[in-house]
């Protein structure tokens, strides 16, 4: 049985519905803490908290601490509630294991899931927390009693504070632009962080994989060098490695088969930046000998505002296109951002093509399934919540 380094700690945790905290919470808890929590919606992950047996409050507001109880408190709700912050608490959690963090601006959740399922189904019984579904491994986390495998978060300069035994960036390009003002100075933070860690894996000096994975694309094939890179370095052999890493099948809302319906495929992925809109067009052009049409939610209006041309020359690859409006998130609205602009941008890059704008997800959906024909496969990309367009296109196509 492993030890409870967290025993006698009891923790309430503010945004405990998150992808991170849900997964900080569950592990504290197997860790021997007294965990509760508190979120202002309903999420998905909220199944995995309460199954483990952690109360959850659900309320319009943030609750109270109660008395006697440390607070840990999500990025989103900072500004409101003082406590411990998600950067320092994960930084805690992976001071008490062997971890193994996977950061970098695309691909970081494939890659660090594919690290956890290839040491699960090796025998290790690794703990992860992952931004993502990962449905092979039941959830986005879990506490076990060998490696904890992390995706490190580049956005927030979270992952400046984590020490782990090894380390994997994927790759390096500005996407967060109201945190970091150019790629030099996330390289540079990035830099400073690897020189603290003992064993490192950079994807741009890999080459890769050749070996056949269950899911397209040239950006999944450099995934898995990184993931087969770091394997070895904790101690698994790389034709096993390579074995088990064919077996994997993917991340939820990784180019995710979500249906079909008169002779046309839906996937969902959660490209939001040009470089990942691309990568996975290529990959659906890897997998469909027909058409591929998209809809894109823009994710943030400082990454819309900064990157308008580049999603237009990135979508510009689909043979039908729509566009709808920004995915707030965190921002509030900035004066003429919209997702007007990358529509407007196509008359740039390439006049002519088919392209719709469709602000509400709703209108998404009817103008592809009015164009949508047999053997076409259609793609819904962005960080928001433009998943719920597959339903709705898939009922439509009837």
């Amino acid at each position: 049985m492993r030890s409870q380094p967290l025993e006698g700690r009891r923790i309430w945790f503010v945004g405990i519905g998150g992808a991170g905290l849900s997964g900080y919470a569950l592990l504290a808890s197997a860790w021997g803490a007294e965990v509760a929590g508190w979120d202002r919606f309903e999420t998905p992950y909220l199944q995995y908290v309460r199954r483990a047996g952690i109360p959850v409050s659900v309320a319009p507001e943030p609750l109270r601490t109660p008395e006697g109880w440390e607070t840990v408190v999500s990025t989103a709700f900072a500004d409101r509630v003082p406590g411990t912050a998600r950067a320092e608490f994960l930084a805690e959690l992976v001071s008490l294991e062997r971890a193994i963090v996977v950061t970098g601006t695309h691909g970081k959740t494939t890659t660090a899931a594919m690290i956890a399922y290839c040491l699960d189904r090796a025998g290790d019984d690794p703990s992860f927390l992952i931004g993502g579904e990962i449905p092979q491994l039941g959830g986005n986390a879990r506490a076990g009693t060998g490696w904890l495998v992390v995706e490190g978060d580049e956005s927030d300069r979270t992952v400046a504070e984590l020490r782990p035994e090894i380390a994997v960036v994927t790759n390096v390009e500005l996407d967060h632009h109201a945190t970091f003002a150019s790629r030099a100075e996330l390289e540079s933070l990035l830099e400073c962080w690897l020189a603290q860690v003992p064993q490192v894996v950079r994807g741009s000096e890999l080459e890769p994989v050749g070996l056949e994975l269950a899911f397209p694309g040239e950006h999944n094939r450099r995934n898995a060098a990184c993931a087969l890179a770091a394997l070895e370095l904790a101690g698994l052999a790389p034709h096993e490695s390579a074995s088990l890493l064919a077996e994997f099948r993917g991340a939820g809302r990784r180019f995710e088969a979500r249906g079909e319906a008169r002779g046309v495929t839906v996937y969902d992925d959660y490209a939001h930046h040009p470089a990942e809109v691309a990568a996975v067009i290529a990959a659906a052009r890897e997998r469909s000998a027909g058409r591929v049409l998209g809809v894109f939610q823009p994710h943030l209006y400082s990454r819309t505002r900064h990157l308008w041309l580049e999603f237009a020359r990135a979508l510009a690859a689909l043979d039908v296109a729509c566009v709808t409006e920004i995915y707030p998130a965190r921002e509030q609205p900035i004066a003429g951002v919209s997702g007007k602009l990358i529509v407007d941008a196509f008359a740039l890059v390439r006049p002519g093509m088919p392209v719709g704008w469709t602000p509400a997800l709703p209108d998404a959906s009817r103008f592809i399934a009015r164009r949508a024909r047999r053997g076409d496969l259609v793609l819904t990309m962005g960080a928001g919540d433009v998943e719920s367009v597959a339903p709705l296109l898939l009922r439509a196509l009837g």
